[in-house]
């Protein structure tokens, strides 16, 4: 009895754990982490990880910090053009939080590349690129900690409220200064003012209906194609599905666009534009009928094929939409 007893007791003492011993490994092990990340981040902005950094800084816990991590494929090899573009955004965003007076060790950010941590990629189920994902300091993945970039773009202020609604941190993106706009306005200016000055003598060119009509013409075009909504949101050029390698210049969804979306619509309202001018041209011209009827006929296939076209890509963007004219 004495010696059943007596293993018990040996037993307890042996797998016994001091609550206070735990306590205090367990804030070790996060001080440990927190001084590993903060130097991570005093090098780099975003911190680059792999697969064993990320499974130990962001999945094993303890963690009293969050992570806002972006999935690229940035490798030439990918061929993922949208990847480049979104990571210079994620370095603004990075940059403005690292070097604000805001900052603290609450959030930090990272990035893992498909080369890097394919492991990783398979972890989470993910098999596209780029993709945000924030990782609270406390709980699971959320539905919203997954960023909607075909809704929103990656434009680094669109990732910076992301942010903030999911961290309470407030992001104020600082972008390096961009000499290109300033330059060409100026560049624009000089030569409107080089040519007034050359023709001072003569300024009826200003009094000309055609050239206020085509300066008109081009502002409705630029504006009704969706380039206000682009510089707003800062949606990607086009997307590359990384399985398949095809790659999408229209997008599926009425909420959203990409920029070569915006171009193809550009040229296809200018092309029916210009079907229309060529009617009224012939109907209203002195040419002779031979040369009419050609300016008639063109303008009718412009504006037949190009509208059948435009009609085509409502109808691939809003879903259901019964009408198409010559092609579905």
């Amino acid at each position: 009895m004495f010696r059943k007893l007596f293993i018990l007791l040996f037993l307890i003492i042996i797998f016994h754990h001091d609550p206070a011993d735990a306590q205090k490994k367990k804030e070790t092990l996060l001080s440990e982490k927190m001084t590993q990340m903060m130097e991570w981040a005093s090098k780099r902005s975003v911190i680059r990880m792999n697969g064993d950094k990320f499974r130990r800084f962001v999945k094993a816990p303890p963690r009293n910090y969050s992570v806002v991590i972006m999935f690229t494929a940035l490798q030439p090899q990918r061929q993922c053009g949208v990847c480049r573009q979104a990571d210079e955004e994620f370095q603004v965003l990075a940059n403005s939080w690292r070097y604000s007076s805001a900052f603290t060790n609450k959030v930090f950010f990272a990035s893992v590349d498909f080369d890097e941590g394919s492991d990783v990629f398979q972890m989470l189920n993910m098999n596209s690129a780029p993709t945000f994902l924030h990782f609270p300091s406390k709980g699971k993945l959320r539905k919203s900690d997954t960023y909607e970039l075909q809704v929103r773009g990656f434009a680094a202020e669109q990732l910076a409220r992301w942010v903030a609604d999911r961290t309470d941190v407030q992001i104020r993106v600082i972008r390096p200064p961009n000499y290109a706009g300033p330059l060409l306005l100026g560049f624009l200016l000089a030569v409107i003012g080089g040519l007034a000055y050359l023709r001072r003598h003569n300024l009826e060119f200003l009094f000309n209906n055609n050239v206020w009509a085509f300066s008109a013409l081009c502002f409705v075009l630029i504006m009704t194609s969706g380039q206000m909504w682009n510089h707003i949101r800062g949606p990607p050029y086009a997307h590359k599905n990384p399985s398949t390698g095809q790659v999408s210049y229209i997008h599926g969804s009425s909420q959203a666009q990409f920029v070569a979306e915006t171009h193809i619509v550009l040229l296809f309202n200018a092309a029916v534009t210009m079907g229309i001018v060529l009617l009224c041209e012939a109907a209203t011209s002195d040419m002779d009928i031979g040369k009419r009827k050609i300016m008639c006929v063109a303008g009718i296939g412009l504006v037949m094929l190009f509208f059948s076209w435009l009609l085509s890509i409502f109808r691939a963007k809003y879903h259901g939409y019964p009408y198409s004219f010559l092609m579905s």
